[in-house]
């Protein structure tokens, strides 16, 4: 019989077979039934916990296939500035939080604009100096691909005199001969985030891919599990209950492989291996090693993830034509074409999915060519190798797509048009006749071309309902820009059945069906009736994970 009966439900499976039900039916980790109300009632026992949901929708968990769980729980404890854009109003609450944290070894604050540093009379280290000079102090953008510092930091970090860095990474120089405080890329970065109070093993499945070296202590273990429990109680609250990690290592895998014994972990996660361009292409062995060692129902492996450039706000992300507030810039290309095709050819050949950060047309022009190469050395196979963000493409590009069965894995609330950040002056990023290919989620979708969608959690917030409004709502930014609001039931398909497909979970969760695992969401009101454009506002009732209630709102 039943542990948990939900009835009187709008229940959207995310299937084609049974789309619609009133009533579902868990026991164990499974669900087992979907019908309506009063043939439900029969399966109820003494034991059974019977949920009326009262017209509420109820829909597969949430997946979201682009986050970095390690960070984003650790940001939950620095200083979040998200949103501000005024650097005096970020100092006072920058003092108030080192006055109260004497003995924190960097004072971090996070979630940064760059609006922020745009216009200053000094360099971006000597106007952090002037807000806490005298300990070190450092800000992370929001996009986790610039960090800047202070004069403490910088020297602590051994990159006040500007140091060696990786293709792609920069210190920026001043023309006193120290860094200016501008720290590009994880290369840069990495240094700095690395004096935080997590040492930042939090950071190094990003920064580097590699483990803790020296290796976590005992009692270190024990204070990042709990940090990555703070974040899985997080994204459990918005109705999340599986994530594709985009930074990895060894040591995220152990520490939820242990959360997931001990019967702490919240969410089911897929950690990739993270290739850096500086790494010699048999750590690729290590991505393989991975795959067979982790490949459960909670916490599995089989993917490589890298990044091909930047962004577009550092003016690193890689385009065809250049920055029209930069003639000569074309963005930074992480990895040589040719290294990044061997790596392609490498990880296909081994059985691997592939997922590479492709911000720029150009960019996504030599994912492409990698992926191209691979299927030709390799033979076509169902690899569904990815592209993170696609914010430029051209119209080649998507055919090519279509036509190497690439997977197009986008943020909505990363456009433009988003609503979360403010779109770019006219004539800096793009060029008018490139709007039109910019965040092309309707126009990828109307080729056929699978789309995921995603958050990229810390660079937004993890918030599925926020982030479908992004895509429901979008704000219309005139002429030039082409309209790519996407239905209600194509943007929970992509946030449930597509995510779970993508990461070839098809078989175990993604959908509402007899048989397969019992993640389940229930939302406090009707979404078919909600306006797409207050999404935002419609809160999660009920998260169920494997089965076990991970969130409870106490509203039902």
């Amino acid at each position: 019989m039943a542990d948990i009966i939900i009835l009187n439900a709008r229940v959207l499976t995310m299937t084609q077979k049974m789309p619609r039900a009133e009533a579902l039916a868990i026991a164990g980790n499974k669900v087992v039934a979907l019908s309506t109300t009063a043939d439900m009632r029969g399966l109820v026992t003494a034991k059974t916990r019977v949920i009326d949901a009262g017209g509420r929708t109820v829909l597969p968990g949430f997946i979201d296939s682009h986050v970095h769980l390690f960070q984003g729980s650790a940001e939950l404890d620095f200083l979040a500035v998200g949103g501000m854009t005024d650097l005096a109003e970020v100092g006072r609450k920058v003092l108030a939080y080192a006055d109260a944290r004497p003995d924190e070894p960097l004072v971090l604050a996070v979630g940064a604009f760059y609006e922020l540093f745009e216009g200053l009379p000094t360099s971006p280290r000597t106007a952090l100096d002037a807000i806490l000079g005298g300990r070190p102090f450092a800000v992370l953008g929001a996009d986790l691909h610039t960090a800047w510092g202070n004069t403490k930091a910088l020297e602590k970090a051994g990159v006040l005199h500007g140091a060696p860095m990786p293709e792609g990474s920069t210190v920026v120089m001043g023309a006193d001969g120290l860094a200016d405080g501008t720290l590009i890329e994880t290369g840069a970065f990495g240094p700095v985030l690395a004096l935080s109070r997590t040492g930042g093993r939090d950071m190094l499945g990003y920064v580097t891919g590699a483990d803790p070296d020296p290796a976590a202590t005992p009692a270190q273990r024990r204070a990042d599990k709990d940090l990555l429990l703070k974040g899985l109680d997080h994204v459990a609250a918005h109705g999340i209950t599986g994530l594709h990690n985009m930074d990895g290592n060894f040591y995220q895998l152990e520490l939820l492989s242990e959360l997931e014994e001990e019967g702490r972990l919240k969410a089911r996660v897929q950690v990739p291996f993270h290739l850096k361009n500086f790494d010699p292409l048999e750590r690729l062995e290590e991505a393989a090693e991975m795959h067979r060692r982790y490949r459960g129902d909670k916490v599995w492996s089989g993917r490589v993830k890298m990044f091909i450039d930047g962004v577009f706000e550092s003016r690193t992300g890689l385009k065809i034509n250049a920055y029209p507030d930069d003639p000569q810039n074309h963005g930074e290309a992480v990895f040589a074409p040719s290294h990044f095709n061997e790596a392609c050819r490498i990880a296909d050949g081994m059985g691997l999915q592939i997922s590479v950060h492709a911000i720029g047309d150009l960019a996504v022009q030599r994912v492409l060519d990698g992926y191209e190469a691979a299927q030709a050395a390799n033979g076509k196979r169902d690899a569904r190798h990815r592209i993170e963000h696609i914010e430029l493409i051209t119209a080649a590009d998507i055919d090519r797509m279509k036509r190497l069965d690439v997977v197009a894995s986008m943020q909505p609330r990363h456009a433009a048009f988003g609503g979360f950040f403010d779109p770019p002056v006219p004539n800096t990023v793009f060029f008018d006749d490139e709007c039109e290919r910019a965040y092309a989620w309707q126009t990828i979708r109307d080729k056929a071309i699978p789309l995921a969608f995603s958050t990229d959690w810390p660079v937004v917030p993890v918030d599925a309902m926020a982030n479908m409004q992004s895509a429901m709502a979008p704000r219309d930014l005139g002429p030039g820009w082409l309209d790519q609001r996407q239905g209600l039931m194509d943007t929970l398909h992509s946030y449930t059945a597509m995510n779970a497909w993508m990461g070839f979970r098809e078989g175990l969760h993604g959908s509402l069906t007899p048989g397969l695992a019992a993640d389940v969401v229930v939302l406090d009101g009707d979404i078919e009736s909600w306006d797409p454009g207050a999404m935002s506002t419609l809160p999660i009732a009920l998260t169920v994970c494997d089965g076990q209630v991970t969130y409870d709102a106490g509203r039902l």
